[in-house]
Parts: structure tokens; sequence; C-alpha cells
């Protein structure tokens, strides 16, 4: 499924960000990789060097000369855009993105990129389907591109592999109340041997705050017993001072 999404990084600029991007796509299983007319002789050192593990999808990057001929395999594509364009072309948001990604599950996706410095251009705007923002601070909406791609790869994968975003974790069973209770009444009585209740009118108050603190818990059996085997070793006396 995930080799209906290709992610296409128009004129970029620098070799580093072509190699993070590489390593964003191969950590949530994305392989194809197109680039339009890149700034500097692809690959460079510094794209290489980036991609760490990601390397094979430098190799395997299609470069073209122009935006037309990168989007041609792709039946929708969605453009990044860090400003909202004056142009007829509907604005999308997160939301309306994991919708049309449902929709079209048996479509071909390209994700469409800009320059470092300007972002895409309204020409290439025009062969977009949709517009996306990625929502941040508006003080300061800029991202850099690889961190751009790395987010709408996860968005992506986060759709595609729900049962990983799902706790996993062992369920522990709860103590009951009653164990609770218990537990709570052996630690008064110990507080009241040692006359922990002083002033004496404001014991009242003092029980009520032990019961919002214990009640409010949901240890386990297990925690509960070793809870009340602390309590009873503290209050032997056993070291001297």
């Amino acid at each position: 499924m995930k080799s209906r999404f290709g992610f296409i990084l128009i004129k970029p600029q620098l070799g580093e960000n072509i190699g993070a991007c590489a390593r964003s796509m191969k950590n949530f299983g994305f392989n194809k990789l197109y680039i339009t007319s890149p700034k500097f002789s692809f690959p460079n050192h510094k794209t290489k060097i980036t991609s760490v593990g990601a390397y094979d999808i430098i190799e395997n990057t299609k470069v073209f000369n122009n935006t037309e001929e990168a989007i041609k395999e792709f039946d929708i594509i969605i453009s990044l855009s860090a400003r909202k364009r004056d142009i007829n072309k509907k604005h999308i948001t997160i939301l309306d993105f994991y919708n049309i990604l449902k929709k079209g599950n048996k479509k071909n996706f390209g994700l469409m990129f800009g320059p470092e410095a300007s972002g895409l251009t309204n020409k290439d705007l025009s062969y977009s389907n949709y517009i996306l923002q990625i929502p941040t601070s508006k003080k300061f909406k800029s991202l850099n591109l690889s961190h751009s791609v790395t987010i709408i790869c996860y968005e992506i994968f986060k759709l595609l592999n729900k049962n990983l975003f799902k706790a996993r974790g062992k369920k522990i069973k709860v103590s009951s109340k009653s164990n609770i209770t218990s537990a709570i009444n052996h630690l008064v009585k110990l507080l009241e041997s040692k006359d922990f209740f002083v002033p004496k009118e404001k014991k009242q108050s003092m029980l009520l705050n032990i019961n919002n603190l214990f009640y409010r818990l949901e240890p386990s059996d297990k925690e509960l017993r070793v809870l009340a085997s602390i309590v009873s070793s503290l209050s032997k006396n056993k070291y001297k001072p």
C-alpha cells in the first residue's frame, strides 16, 4: 500500500536535506523519491552522509527536468505550502488529508514539496489537486524541507498502521476497594500508636486526606502488599537515632 505514495521535491537546494528526507521516508516504509532540477550535482557527498542507512532510496531516486514529468504517474497531487495561496485550489487541513487518503485507497498519491528558500511557485501549485499546510505556530510557519517530509510520512504511516498506536501493555488488575480499605485501616492504627494525629481536632481532616490519597490510586494487590509491608517495617523502630 505504501508504494502508492511518492515524495516529489521541486528544485531542492541542499544535498543534506534530500538525504534527511530519504532517511525519514525509510523510517516509515516509503521508498519513492522524485526530484526536479536539483541545484547541485545529485547525489553529492552531503546527501550520502545524511541519508545514513537510506542511501538505497537515494540511488533509486528519479530525477526530472520539470514538474510536469515528475507528477505523471500519480492520480492525486497534494502540495505542501507554509502559507495560504491566493489561487483557485482547495486548501486542506490534516483531517481533510486523512479523509482524502481513506477515500482514495486505490489511487497513487504524489506529495510535492518546494525549494527550501521560496517554496512552491504558483505554477507548481497549479498541478495540484489540493494544498496542505502543516499546522504550526502562527509566529513562525516555515518548516525545514526534511521536517515537512518527516511529518507527512508519519501522518500517512499512522493512518495505515492504526494497530501500532493502540496500547499493548499488559493489563494490570487493580486491587479491590476492600483491600485498599484494609491497608488504610492498618496504616491508621499504626499512626495512632505513634500519636501521629496531633492536634486531635485535626484528625478527621488528616484522615480525609489519607483517604483521598489512597482511594485515588489504582494499585495492584502486589503493590498494596508491598506498601503495607513498608509501613509495618517503618513502624517497628528497629533503628536507634
